[in-house]
Parts: C-alpha cells; structure tokens; sequence
C-alpha cells in the first residue's frame, strides 16, 4: 500500500484541477486505464460513471478522451452510484468501470475509482502498474485541448442497475412502513426515492437535490444524526442514510437512535446464521469496529475478524478466510453472494428484508448490543511519515495501550482518502478515553506540524 503515490484506499482522489487531476494527469489516467485494463483486447469498452460534484461532468468527460485516446469504446451512465458501475461493468461485459466520485469528501473534492472486469476493485499491483503507465504517459504526452465532450449518457444504465436490485428481493413488501431516506445530495438521489417506492414504502425523501456544491453538506452518513432527527421529528419507523457515491449506508431507528455499519453486521450476522449461510461463522470487521460488536458476536458464537481500513481489504480477509460477511463501521457493508462492492442500496434493502420477515423493528433486533464508548479525533497532517519514527506518539501510544490494558483499544492510522491523521480510543471508562484521546493527538500535532481537526 504505501508504495503507490495516486491510488489511496479508494482510487485517485485529491481537490479537483489540482494534481493528480489536473487535465494532463486526467488524461494520462484514461490511456494507462485503456492500455493496462484493455490489454488484449483491440478496442475495449469502458463504463463511465460519476457523483452529482460540479467537477464531475468535466473530469469524466477528459478522461473519456483519454480512454478514446488509448483506444477504448466509452459508454456513459451518467449520474450513478458506484456499486451501480461496479455491477453494470461485470454484467455487461466491460473490460473496467470508472468513477468519477470523491465519496464523502467535500464537494471540492473528487476522485477515480476503477473496477476490473469482474466488478471488483483493482488490487493493489494493478494499481502500481496504472501507476507507472500514467507519469509514462503525462511526461511524453502533451495536456489534451478543450472542448472536453463526454459519451452521450445513456439512461438505460440506471435503469438496468435499479431492477438488479428491486428484483433480489422479490418478496419484499413495504406496504404501510414509513421511511426517511437522506441522500446526501449525491448519486442515490437519481435511485433511491423511486426504489424504496417502487417497494410499497411511504418515503419522505431529504437532501435529494444536487446543485454540484451540496453533496454531504451537513447531510448523509457523514452526519447520521440529521436522518436520526428527522425520523424521530416525523414519526418514521426507519431511517436511511447515504454516502455522496452510495456505497454505504447508516440506519436510524424510530427513537431516533443512530445505528452504524457494526449495528448492521450484528444484524445481518444474526440472520445468515440462523439460515445456515454465515460460512465458518466468522465475520470479517476492521480495527474501528466497536469492542461491543465483537463481545456480542462471541455471544453468537461467530468470530470476529478485524482487517485493516478500506473496504477493499476487508474483501481481502474475506476472501482468505472464506467469510460470507464483512464490513466496515462507516457502513460499508459487503455481501460477496449479491454484491462485489459496497453498495448502501443493498445493504438498505438487506435491513429492510430482515426486519420485515423479523415482524420487529430495528430498535428491537439490537437492543442487546451495547457499545464501548469510543471517540475518534482527526488530525491535519502536511506528510503521511510513518509515526514510528516518532519516539513521543510512540511513548503516548504505548502508555495509553499499558493504561488501558484489556478493557480498551488504541488504533492510530492515517486516512488512504484524506490528509488526516485518525487517533481512535474506546473504553469502559470515558474518562480515560478521553484523555488518552487528547494526548496522542497532541503529540502527532507537536511532531509533525498539524493542526485540529475535528
């Protein structure tokens, strides 16, 4: 991972017109895409698709040249989620789909996500080799000129994906269920209201109209709580949350208490044992998944797995340890028997499935699953160095680890999206949490220049 200099844990992602998307690197991106995920074939074809950012229509549109550059056959989908692309590549026969999201970045922000022929993520090698292939290009390659002109979208494509789901789920009736869905002024906001729907749900739909600078503004799983108040202020039964690309999800119940992506492991967990179908009884979660989601797994007697950040790499472990479920915290939920991706739609639908053949709501089916306190304080960082060279975060972190011994955790990492710095504690004693916190941030603030972030 920390050989590639583009490719985070999730695609290429910085402010938009900055490097690495500039146009000359955009560009260069779509003929090493076209090259290194075409090869073979004569002329490729390649699925475009993007989140509701302002830069999006553009960054899609110098990326489409590049790929026509290096010979590939674009065809565009328009405004759709990423899970969508994911899909729609694998079932029709792409040779890669591309993203054009920065995910729950800001709306200044965006970003690549590239998915192979079969619908997943590129691992980490392929990226190495997109990478050489891209400076390759940028350096010999003159910046392409304006105008910049996309495919013609082709609406078929949202279509198509939304039957995908509608149809997993045949049996699933929400006649007389009250719904708020928040779709962080993002790609859901061209799925989900006519989905959920479709279903029989009465929806009350937030935050679904883009103007290219709202996306996960003060909305979406960036901010569960808005959704959890807006279901508790309308006497909902449920509340659904997505992300600026959906592909992930976050869930209030009627009492307008947030629930996140462990509330949606344990849950689904729960049914696909009681199915037979949690293979290994084993469910793969990341080093942020709360200690209580492990102790009430144990209690299930279903394994606890813990890789590291990025829904790629809980693929991974899941795909080494045979596991049927994996996810993350954030909502990034994967159900390898429906989905190669992450995708908030599903795991909605999933929640929803689960909770109607149940006969209970959601506050009901998670009542046992107590949680840790835990608090998590994002440092700005200017350069990702690796904190073991720092002998105080070290010494700060050690201490905390020795302080709290076996009723806490200390996990301190660097974002793959973001400049950030991510210092992670929970205990039983919020005191100490706290201010073990604090300390450590500190200490990477004094050493490597930073300041608050939040």
């Amino acid at each position: 991972m920390s050989d590639r200099k583009l490719f985070g844990t999730d695609g290429i992602r910085s402010v938009a017109g900055d490097f690495p998307l500039d146009t000359q690197t955009i560009f260069a991106t779509g003929g090493a895409l076209a090259r290194i995920l075409g090869a073979g074939e004569k002329n490729p074809r390649v699925l475009l698709g993007a989140d509701t950012r302002e830069s999006s229509a553009w960054i899609a549109a110098v990326i489409a040249e590049g790929l026509q550059s290096g010979g590939a056959q674009v065809a565009n989908a328009g405004v759709i989620t990423t899970p969508g692309v994911a899909y729609l590549t694998h079932r029709n026969g792409f040779a890669a789909g591309i993203v054009i999201s920065a995910s729950h970045n800001p709306w200044r922000d965006n970003g690549i996500k590239v998915f192979g022929n079969d619908g997943y993520k590129l691992p980490d090698e392929v990226e190495l080799e997109i990478e050489a292939e891209i400076f390759r290009q940028a350096g010999n390659g003159r910046p392409p000129e304006p105008p910049f002109l996309a495919p013609v979208v082709e609406p078929r494509f949202v279509a198509e994906y939304e039957e995908y789901l509608w149809k997993l789920f045949p049996a699933l009736d929400l006649t007389g269920l009250r719904v708020v869905v928040d779709c962080a002024n993002g790609a859901a906001s061209a799925i989900a209201p006519d989905l959920f729907a479709r279903l029989g749900a009465q929806v009350e739909v937030t935050h679904a109209s883009p103007q290219g600078r709202n996306i996960n503004a003060n909305c979406g799983a960036l901010h569960p709580e808005i959704v959890a108040a807006e279901t508790l202020k309308r006497s909902a039964d449920l509340g659904i949350t997505f992300d600026g690309d959906a592909d992930r999800a976050l869930f209030a119940d009627r009492s307008g208490k947030v629930i996140n992506g462990d509330g949606v492991l344990l849950l689904a967990a729960r049914d696909l044992q009681r199915r037979g179908e949690l293979h290994g009884h084993k469910v793969v979660a990341t080093t942020m998944s709360n200690m209580g989601l492990e102790a009430a797994l144990r209690g299930e007697g279903v394994a606890m797995l813990r890789a590291p950040v990025g829904d790629k790499y809980v693929l991974e472990w899941m795909k080494k340890h045979q596991a049927s479920l994996g996810g993350e915290q954030s909502g990034h939920i994967l159900f390898p028997a429906l989905s190669t991706t992450g995708d908030g739609l599903l795991t909605a639908l999933v929640v929803l499935d689960i909770i109607r053949r149940s006969g209970k709501p959601l506050h009901e089916l998670l009542a046992d699953l107590k949680v840790f306190p835990q608090v998590i304080v994002n440092v700005i960082v200017k350069e990702k160095r690796p904190l073991s060279e720092f002998v105080t975060i070290t010494d700060t972190i050690r201490a905390a680890e020795a302080d709290l011994k076996e009723n806490g955790r200390v996990v301190v990492r660097y974002s793959g999206t973001e400049p950030l710095a991510r210092v992670m504690i929970e205990a039983e004693s919020e005191t100490l949490m706290k201010f073990h916190a604090e300390r450590i941030a500190g200490a990477i603030r004094e050493e490597l220049g930073a300041v608050a972030a939040s």
